[in-house]
């Protein structure tokens, strides 16, 4: 019993350099110390529906899930950038994770469907989150709003890559644009004759660091993938010329190895931002309006009606647009709600949500008939 807890430590001494290549840390070194497996973990690098492919020092090779690990309680489930246990080609263990950017699964925003508010992982333990946006009919404020606000909430810092600037004569325009609705995260215009721009994202990617890209179908993500590793590793399509936007190409989540020993994670694209359950205390996607909240004349204002909002006032006079209010009040109707998920089931839920409604128009009706009396 002595000589194998000697040989684990021995071989746990040799894993951090090992595999310290694909991201492995002292905080799994920890974990895996720990517990009882002789097994060499390795890290998931491609999840196509149930297929999962993992790296193991510089082998490649597939693997499946064990059967208990799809009937656990927790739900966990593996997703690109994982850290797991591999024993006979099947997953046995998963590691806990440093972070996890997730997603409601999509097709939850209609509210009748109690599945759908599970929570979908896209990729695990990461560095960075790239937001591609395309400076095409791609280009949207408030999906980058949406963005920001999904990687603060699952504590991983952003950055905005505006792809495909040169379709535009003007592309600091945007840069200006979106550096007011996102103040302190890092802006790039990305284009395929810019060769510099790419230069400068990759260098945020040094050894050991992962970053994953997201954004809409078409966004330039699989380009710019090509870009960093230097050859073509990703199918890419031309911009259309009848709806003036990049084309779907990618189906699976990947995790590619970049020459200057950086990783990166490719997803396909986002059709349906949907916040999910995991909310962290993090930096707002929206400090603007939350400082000015702060001096609003009542503690519960709504910044939709009432006297002595600070908000409404920057609204009045330019400073902050409309839009911009709308989306910080669309999305923390959508935190708060997904906050009372977390303690209530959903038929709960909208029975208080109805009986709310039910109330106001209860006392609208009240107000008519005192009106006309």
């Amino acid at each position: 019993m002595q000589n194998t807890q000697n040989n684990k430590y021995l071989h746990g001494k040799t894993l951090l350099s090992r595999l310290a290549k694909l991201g492995w840390s002292p905080f799994f070194q920890h974990q895996y110390d720990n517990s009882a497996a002789n097994s060499t973990p390795a890290r998931v690098v491609r999840v196509h529906r149930q297929v999962f492919t993992v790296m193991q020092e510089d082998e490649v090779f597939h693997v499946s899930l064990a059967g208990r690990l799809y009937n656990q309680a927790t739900g966990i489930y593996p997703v690109v950038g994982d850290w797991v246990l591999v024993n006979e080609q099947v997953i046995t263990y998963i590691f806990t994770r440093n972070n996890l950017l997730s997603r409601k699964t999509a097709g939850g925003r209609s509210g009748r469907n109690p599945e759908v508010y599970d929570e979908q992982g896209i990729a695990a333990n990461i560095d960075f989150a790239f937001i591609v946006c395309g400076l095409d009919r791609d280009y949207n404020p408030a999906r980058i709003e949406r963005y920001l606000t999904l990687t603060y909430h699952c504590g991983i810092e952003p950055v905005i890559l505006l792809s495909k600037s040169d379709l535009q004569q003007n592309p600091e325009q945007f840069v200006c644009e979106v550096e007011t609705i996102a103040p302190g995260v890092p802006v790039y215009p990305l284009s395929l004759y810019d060769t510099d721009a790419v230069t400068r994202v990759a260098t945020l990617l040094y050894p050991h660091r992962t970053a994953t890209l997201i954004g809409s179908s078409g966004a330039g993500k699989s380009t710019l993938i090509n870009q960093l590793a230097g050859k073509n590793i990703r199918q890419t399509q031309a911009v259309g010329e009848r709806v003036g936007k990049g084309r779907h190409t990618t189906t699976s989540r990947d995790l590619f190895l970049l020459p200057g020993g950086g990783m990166v994670i490719d997803n396909p694209g986002i059709r349906e931002i949907g916040l999910s359950r995991q909310v962290t205390d993090s930096i707002s996607a929206f400090p603007d309006i939350e400082a000015l909240a702060e001096q609003c004349r009542f503690s519960n204002c709504t910044h939709t009606c009432e006297p002595g909002c600070r908000v409404l006032e920057e609204i009045a006079t330019g400073e902050i647009s409309s839009r911009r209010l709308n989306n910080y009040i669309k999305l923390n109707n959508e935190l708060d709600y997904t906050r009372e998920r977390q303690n209530k089931s959903a038929d709960r839920v909208e029975k208080e949500r109805w009986q709310h409604i039910s109330k106001k128009v209860k006392n609208l009706k009240n107000r008519r008939n005192q009106q006309w009396k």
